[in-house]
């Protein structure tokens, strides 16, 4: 072989030994940098599921507190509706009650004493008053003018009430009135007394 043909082949061997080698470099470069690629793909995608994973875990634990606070609340709402139950029987029962008190020896002085605390709340210095027939009956003349002495306020009786027990007061324009029957008496009472019947319907002391 000419010599120059032999120069020729050595420096074609070299380049391709320089391109082999190239090319196992950029082969290798690529492997380490796909490996690199492929791990960080593993990592971020163990990650996600580790994200995944915790917050489906967090809204479990939610989901399931929200249920328990769902049923105590259902629970404490039956409870309550049961204690308000028994609350409104045992209101209801003192106010089929309440025409026994009329039926006291002294109710003289009770119906008097309605009078009294109605005038003084009504503030006037006149009233008209209604009562029931059985309240009726003990506001006499001479009751109601030692009453009108008293408290400095002119009366006058002005018919009967419908259906309740007690008295009511006015001022003859009708702009001011106050309520003293027995049943207007135990609704004002009935928020105050609220707890301490509560108290004694669940066997609490006092």
């Amino acid at each position: 072989m000419p010599p120059a043909d032999k120069d020729i082949e050595r420096l074609t061997q070299a380049v391709m030994g320089e391109a082999s080698a190239d090319a196992e470099k950029i082969r290798s470069e690529a492997q380490v940098k796909a490996e690199a690629i492929r791990q960080k793909a593993k990592e971020e995608a163990e990650a996600d599921a580790q994200d995944i994973l915790k917050r489906a875990g967090l809204e479990a634990e939610r989901l399931h507190r929200q249920g328990l606070a769902s049923a105590e609340l259902k629970a404490r709402l039956l409870h309550l509706g049961h204690r308000e139950k028994l609350l409104q029987g045992v209101f209801e029962k003192a106010r089929r009650q309440l025409p026994e008190v009329q039926q006291w020896k002294d109710y003289d002085l009770v119906a008097l004493q309605l009078l009294r605390e109605a005038l003084v709340h009504l503030g006037a210095s006149a009233a008209q008053i209604r009562a029931d027939p059985a309240t009726q009956k003990y506001l006499t003349p001479a009751a109601l003018e030692a009453l009108s002495k008293e408290l400095k306020v002119e009366l006058s009786l002005d018919g009967a009430l419908d259906g309740r027990l007690g008295i009511v007061v006015e001022t003859s324009d009708g702009r001011m009135h106050y309520d003293n029957t027995f049943e207007t008496r135990l609704t004002r009472l009935q928020n105050s007394l609220r707890a301490a019947v509560n108290h004694i319907l669940m066997g609490e002391a006092l």
